[in-house]
């Protein structure tokens, strides 16, 4: 990976103006935040800046507003919650560029902190206006950019600004990096990638790249029964994109060629009805009834995917083993989850996972913070998987 920059190289910082994007976009009920995640991850970093006496000024997007002021959507609404995350005062700034902005930024202190109005309330945000960019950049003399989340997107915000200041990596973007970097940038071998998901379809350029990187991939979720079905396989009634069985022959193809190994459950879950807890059995995969639906990984199959996991050094994981929202379907999902945090644990196995499926059936297994790196990033850490470049990091490249 090219070199970036980070906080360790922005130098004396006291009393500067220090623009930092951070992910805000944090789920709230009424004006409760709910998850306070994101929260926790940008307060690293925007405490240190304002340690070092920076007068530190918080970029982000929050919902979707099109362009337009939306009360519903102001940032005004996450100042507190981040005020208690970070122990501190934090005030709030009603707009991301212009003259009043200008006039209240003026008004601060070093050490102060301040989060500016949603850049989503302008259209050129997400456009990545060359104008917006060059008007935010106007309160700043560096800017920070510590959303690796949103750093799939070309925006103002985002890409634009990295282009006229002096350019850093956060704190958490710069852990997020050098994890990515680990699990597939150079990874020590073997490597396994585990891709669980409903379907193939979503997930191709993830398939199609991990073939040619990983010793070992991971077939899990829907996605396992397109290609059971594209092997000759009966899955019954089970969720199957049987439209993709060439396409799935050709990634199978693709991975012998790679010298890859494909590993696909041979026993599994089934049951006629998808409902919390009904009445279930487990069978050989050639063994589902016309009538029945896969939902999970068998017991056999997973135990011998942790084999496989006792034998690598990395891996990297997105998606779940099956159905693991609804149970008895998670049990392959906490099973393997659990075998692979203690291979963390041991110091045996790297792991870095990413994703909003994935991350939830992490914590459902209660191992988030037992693994090597966890990704609360969903977006941008799977277009990482897919080998596409990233426009918010590619910016903060010398």
């Amino acid at each position: 990976m090219t070199a970036f920059r980070t906080l360790d190289d922005i130098g004396d910082v006291r009393g500067r103006r220090v623009l930092v994007r951070e992910d805000l976009n944090v789920p709230m009920d009424g004006a409760k935040v709910t998850d306070d995640t994101r929260l926790r991850a940008a307060a690293p970093t925007i405490a240190e800046l304002a340690d070092k006496g920076a007068i530190v000024l918080v970029l982000a997007h929050f919902g979707r507003p099109k362009g337009m002021r939306n009360p519903d959507l102001s940032l005004a609404l996450i100042v507190r919650p981040l005020s208690d995350v970070l122990g501190r005062e934090v005030r709030f700034i009603d707009d991301c560029q212009g003259v009043d902005a200008d006039k209240a930024v003026a008004q601060m202190q070093a050490g102060d902190i301040a989060v500016l109005e949603n850049t989503r309330f302008h259209g050129g945000e997400e456009a990545n206006d060359p104008g917006l960019a060059a008007a935010i950049a106007l309160l700043g003399e560096f800017y920070v950019n510590d959303a690796f989340s949103a750093a799939h997107r070309a925006h103002a915000s985002t890409e634009g600004l990295a282009h006229l200041l002096p350019a850093f990596a956060g704190r958490s973007m710069e852990a997020e990096l050098q994890a990515l970097e680990k699990a597939l940038g150079q990874p020590e071998h073997p490597v396994a990638a585990v891709v669980g998901g409903a379907k193939v379809s979503t997930k191709l350029d993830v398939l199609k790249q991990m073939v040619a990187k990983v010793d070992h991939l991971i077939i899990g979720g829907g996605m396992a029964n397109t290609f059971l079905a594209a092997r000759g396989v009966d899955v019954g009634k089970s969720l199957c994109e049987h439209d993709l069985t060439d396409t799935a022959n050709a990634i199978l193809d693709a991975a012998d060629a790679a010298g890859c190994t494909v590993h696909l459950p041979y026993d599994v879950v089934v049951a006629k009805e998808f409902r919390a807890n009904p009445s279930t059995r487990t069978v050989n995969v050639h063994e589902v009834a016309a009538d029945e639906m896969i939902l999970d990984v068998g017991p056999a199959a997973t135990e011998s995917l942790g084999d496989v996991l006792k034998n690598c050094r990395t891996l990297v994981w997105n998606g779940p083993m099956g159905a693991f929202e609804t149970a008895p379907f998670d049990a392959a999902t906490v099973a393997l989850a659990r075998t692979a945090a203690a291979l963390t644990e041991s110091g045996s196995l790297v792991s870095v996972a990413g994703g909003g499926d994935t991350v939830a059936a992490l914590n459902q297994a209660g191992v988030a913070d037992r693994f090597t790196f966890v990704s609360t990033a969903g977006g941008a850490f799977l277009e990482w998987m897919e080998g596409k470049p990233l426009p918010g990091v590619k910016a903060l490249m010398g």
